[in-house]
């Protein structure tokens, strides 16, 4: 059972730690605190620890040392344990943590469950002795928990903070954009940056802002940072602010809903910062950032831009940026199958997989069910919510001159819209609500109950989604839009996004008839086309991700980052593998049909056999080449008509890591199996 043993944090009494039977050589978390400072740290020596915190002047502050321990511990769960501490204790709010940020990340290990336990019972022990306020569950559903920059890292995301901070020193200027789907982490990732940046000595001193295009997001972060050590909250800044002084470094979260001049509130506004900038009338808020800064690091979703005055994906790429990605979902507990399944569901696809049996997901005939189920579970769960796309009029809208006392109407059931647009999904009455997509994108929630309204249906005639743009009440998000296909782009968009928001659980009510009992028809496996859609080049495609680049020559430096998605056909692949394309270079391998700058399919595959085209790391480098074995030897056997090329052989096989199997040459969605 996790103890916790008290001891003076002062110099002459350290020999009492020593003494102490986990003083010394054996894994502890420790707690040095004073009224209003904290520092939570890890060590297998107490004794040697506390004396080199004691020569650290801020550690001089700080009165009391409290080490918590187990007969059971182990180096692994003590880095947990210590972590976790840092990520509650920031959020309880009740100190300044003294801790810098350098990057938490999740271990895995043999019977890490039993220790989360240990950890929960050694806080309710932290919270008897008053050393900590809050519940675990209160701080989980915390604004500062959620938006912390001391929250654990995913292994994509400690990886492209160190490139991004590696690009900024090494260049005068940097456009970065991170590429990351709903729940992958995108603002977790900004705040981390920002607070590790300021705390950088290369990067401390430079003038570094946030930017939140949404008012409500922009407002909570902004909390957030009003109880961080070194942070305030007008560091936190919107699009119109950039323009306000000269900015070493922007990182613009949710970037994808920064606006051009189109279906906005305020054109005057708009054009005197063009005007003050320079740039012509049509400039738009991303030009505004560029201009206004060295440095620009962009975390960007494409689908989740929602309305015309949204930029356009063109403008983003014509930056010509470095993109990295983000890929590990830290939302949704069913993972990224359910995101793909909400992907799939309405692009018009049939979903790989529709069952999420570790995961709350229901379709309800009865709106009123669906609405009441939803508060119950926010009685046994906080912050569940729901939500529906803007397809009823906002009569009860502060300043509305309507009597009408209720806005969104569904058989008996009488709803009303969010009552404030100022972190809706945090007020007081939320729950008694129906939040849209302008108060609910980029937060987190339990539970979310989507109601998809009247203006999406499904045409069993034509065989497709459509949009009822006369059922389609938000009025900048539809004004201007003379192509029903963008209007339709945009309200999946929204869809998409509301249904991405659970963590435990996502529940859905359908206005339309048609498109309920199509969702049903997924859901059950039954058949709901005439023909299973096929792509133009007649075949299933499935989105691979792309790495680039592999050498087929000289070995090339192994960027782990991918590049973008690229669609293959799903017979090239078997259920159960995991694939990936690369981008070759060189001529080394032509007479096996791989040329200079050609894109394969590869299947992960560490144990290839005799005769095989694989993918092995070098070191950091990597390269395609015949994989062969002679005398135990490993050799990596070039297929060229250029007499350059030479087989590479490794007598220690540890120098050699193979990764896949060449599968095929992708060219013009012409494949060639190799």
């Amino acid at each position: 059972m996790a103890d916790i043993k008290t001891f003076s944090f002062d110099k002459s009494k350290f020999d009492e730690i020593k003494a102490y039977k986990f003083g010394r050589n054996w894994p502890v978390v420790y707690i040095i605190k004073n009224e209003e400072e904290i520092y939570i740290g890890q060590t297998v020596n107490a004794y040697y620890r506390s004396k080199q915190h004691s020569e650290n002047p801020e550690r001089l502050k700080l009165k009391d040392m409290h080490i918590i321990t187990d007969e059971e511990f182990n180096i692994s769960a003590a880095l947990d344990i210590e972590s976790w501490l840092i990520q509650y204790i920031a959020a309880d709010g009740k100190y300044i943590i003294q801790n810098s940020n350098g990057g938490l990340k999740n271990h895995n290990y043999y019977d890490k469950v039993k220790y989360k336990t240990k950890f929960e019972i050694a806080w309710d022990n932290l919270r008897e002795q008053g050393i900590v306020k809050n519940t675990l569950e209160d701080l989980k559903n915390s604004d500062l928990f959620k938006y912390s920059p001391y929250k654990s890292l995913t292994e994509d995301q400690f990886s492209v903070a160190k490139k991004i901070f590696k690009d900024i020193k090494n260049n005068p200027t940097n456009t970065i954009i991170v590429n990351g789907k709903p729940g992958t982490g995108k603002t977790i990732l900004a705040t981390y940056l920002f607070k590790y940046l300021k705390e950088q000595e290369e990067t401390k001193n430079l003038k570094i802002g946030l930017v939140v295009p949404m008012a409500s997001l922009r407002k909570t972060i902004g909390k957030v940072f009003s109880k961080i050590k070194g942070l305030k909250s007008n560091m936190v800044i919107g699009p119109n602010d950039v323009v306000k002084d000269n900015y070493d470094i922007l990182i613009v979260d949710e970037s994808h809903r920064l606006q051009r001049r189109k279906g906005i509130m305020g054109y005057q506004a708009y054009d005197n910062v063009n005007k003050k900038l320079g740039l012509n009338k049509e400039a738009t808020q991303l030009e505004w950032i560029v201009q206004s800064s060295k440095h620009q690091v962009l975390l960007y979703d494409e689908n989740q831009s929602v309305k015309p005055a949204d930029i356009r994906p063109v403008d983003f790429k014509n930056l010509k940026p470095r993109n990295y990605q983000l890929s590990t979902q830290m939302r949704v507990e069913a993972g990224v199958d359910f995101i793909n399944f909400i992907e799939d569901i309405f692009d018009f696809k049939i979903p790989s997989v529709t069952d999420f049996s570790n995961y709350d997901f229901r379709l309800f005939d009865n709106a009123e069910e669906m609405v009441n189920e939803i508060k119950l579970k926010d009685k046994q769960y906080k912050l569940s919510r729901v939500v529906a796309g803007y397809a009823w009029p906002w009569h009860t809208k502060p300043g509305s001159k309507s009597t009408q006392e209720h806005d969104i109407e569904i058989g008996e059931l009488k709803l009303v819209w969010n009552s404030t647009a100022q972190d809706w999904v945090n007020s007081k009455n939320a729950i008694n609500e129906v939040g849209c997509i302008h108060t609910v994108q980029g937060y987190d929630l339990n539970y979310v109950g989507v109601i998809i309204g009247p203006e999406f249906y499904y045409d069993t005639v034509k065989n497709k989604f459509c949009v009822d743009k006369e059922k389609y009440f938000d009025t900048n998000g539809r004004n201007g839009i003379t192509d029903p296909s963008e209007l339709e782009k945009y309200v999946i968009n929204i869809y998409k996004t509301l249904l991405t928001r659970g963590i435990k659980g996502t529940y859905i009510y359908i206005v339309d008839e048609n498109l309920r009992n199509y969702f049903k028809k997924i859901l059950t496996g039954k058949k709901v086309f005439n023909e299973i859609i096929k792509s133009p080049y007649s075949g299933i495609m499935i989105n691979i991700p792309l790495f680039d680049s592999v050498g087929c020559g000289e070995l090339m430096f192994a960027d782990p980052t991918v590049q973008e998605m690229i669609p293959v056909k799903s017979e090239l692949m078997s259920k159960g593998s995991k694939y990936f394309v690369l981008r070759t270079s060189g001529n080394s391998m032509n007479l096996a049909g791989i040329n200079d700058g050609d894109l394969v399919l590869c299947r992960k595959n560490y144990h290839p056999e005799e005769g095989n085209n694989v993918v092995a790391l070098i070191g950091d480098d990597a390269t395609i080449k015949e994989y062969r074995r002679e005398n135990g030897i490993v050799v990596l056997k070039p297929k060229s008509s250029n007499p350059t090329h030479k087989p590479l052989r490794f007598t220690n096989n540890d120098e050699v890591k193979v990764q896949g199997v060449v599968i095929c040459v992708i060219k013009n969605n012409n494949e060639k199996l190799l």
